[in-house]
């Protein structure tokens, strides 16, 4: 089998895994991956860990311990899922020791029914990073207009940060401006800039998944020669925006005081179309200086079937635009479904982690002690 994942590691794309559970830890499966698939980083959300803990394996413990202490459901997640952050981390340190602290990360997220409340996405912000209490750990914020400023004051703080539900260009350009401002706070608080890091995800197959459901009703060969075109295109013009900011004379003057570029993360890179490539967002989204956080079926279809050929981004810009520009004259607006993509994606994670607290709460009752 030739290393497609070697491949794509050579050519400047940091690979992620994106999953998380105890059982993964404790099996030694992560750091497997670790060792084995170049795997250097680790995302959670609200949907993978109601996954992982609500199919129990790994958690009686110390959920059983939780309901003897009377602990509320919220502060039980809490402790639940910051215990394996902290533990995936610690399997990670050398990774994040071996690269001056560009990888070997693991990403929390927020409370999702925070997405829109800055001054409570901070307060979450800074009790996470203190519970995890590891330097290799990025607290996701999700890039909702309440989410913004949330992500100033906290990579101010010197807190890393993985800004997610990123889906808009203009968007993505505004979390590109809140870092640099968080930046420019932590150097006047006379922070080290060079411990401060951060990724920018931008979702891929999603864009595509809700595109395509619109060509398919238009129906014509116009519409269908779109298709399975326009989230290629989205990063694409995405990549062109990072080039563009952390190359301007405010960048330089922040690289100058030792601060890192804020890595763009294609993530959602899992296909939901059978009808195309399973390594499709993987192929077709090689550049220098990203990251792909990947579900453990894409990294292997990768493994088995990618093929990586050198950077496929950037040169693209041009045919990346018209391709937008193309949806938009057939009247398929660009801003209407990011926007849509946007709630929904808060409104996911919202369901998923009010999906995790009632399993977990179920659970908490079950393991009570008989003596109450």
């Amino acid at each position: 089998m030739t290393d497609a994942l070697k491949r794509l590691s050579d050519e400047g794309v940091a690979i992620w895994l994106d999953d998380l559970s105890r059982k993964r830890i404790t099996s030694g499966n992560l750091a497997e991956l670790i060792d084995q698939q170049h795997v250097v980083g680790v995302t959670t959300n609200p949907s993978i860990f109601q996954k992982a803990i609500s199919s129990g394996d790994g958690y009686q413990q110390q959920v059983a311990d939780l309901a003897a202490r009377k602990v509320t459901v919220d502060e039980a997640i809490r402790m639940i899922t910051t215990a394996d952050v902290r533990d995936a981390a610690d399997v990670l340190r050398p990774v994040f020791d071996a690269t001056g602290g560009q990888d070997g990360r693991v990403s929390i997220e927020v409370d999702p029914r925070l997405a829109h409340k800055t001054v409570a996405t901070v307060a979450e912000a800074k009790q996470l990073a203190w519970l995890v209490d590891r330097p290799n750990t990025l607290i996701k914020i999700p890039a909702t207009k309440a989410g913004l400023p949330a992500i100033t004051e906290v990579i101010g703080l010197g807190i890393s940060v993985n800004v997610t539900l990123i889906f808009s260009l203009e968007r993505y350009r505004e979390v590109m401006d809140a870092y640099l401002a968080g930046l420019e706070k932590a150097k006047a608080a006379g922070l080290d800039l060079s411990l401060i890091r951060s990724v920018a995800s931008f979702f891929v197959s999603r864009v595509d998944t809700e595109i395509d459901k619109r060509l398919d009703k238009l129906g014509t060969d116009e519409a269908k020669a779109l298709k399975g075109k326009a989230a290629l295109a989205n990063a694409r013009l995405a990549y062109q925006a990072c080039e563009e900011v952390f190359s301007s004379e405010r960048w330089a003057a922040l690289d100058k005081a030792g601060a890192h570029k804020q890595r763009p993360l294609w993530a959602s890179t899992g296909v939901k179309d059978p009808a195309y490539k399973d390594t499709l967002y993987v192929d077709e989204l090689v550049a220098p200086g990203t990251v792909n956080t990947m579900p453990e079926a894409t990294l292997e279809a990768t493994a088995a079937r990618g093929e990586i050929t050198g950077d496929t981004v950037r040169g693209t810009y041009e045919a990346a635009q018209a391709d937008l520009d193309a949806l938009a004259g057939l009247g398929i607006s660009y801003d209407e479904v990011v926007q849509l993509l946007e709630d929904e994606g808060v409104e996911k994670f919202e369901a998923s982690w009010n999906d995790l607290l009632k399993s977990t709460e179920a659970e908490l009752k079950r393991l009570a002690p008989s003596e109450g």
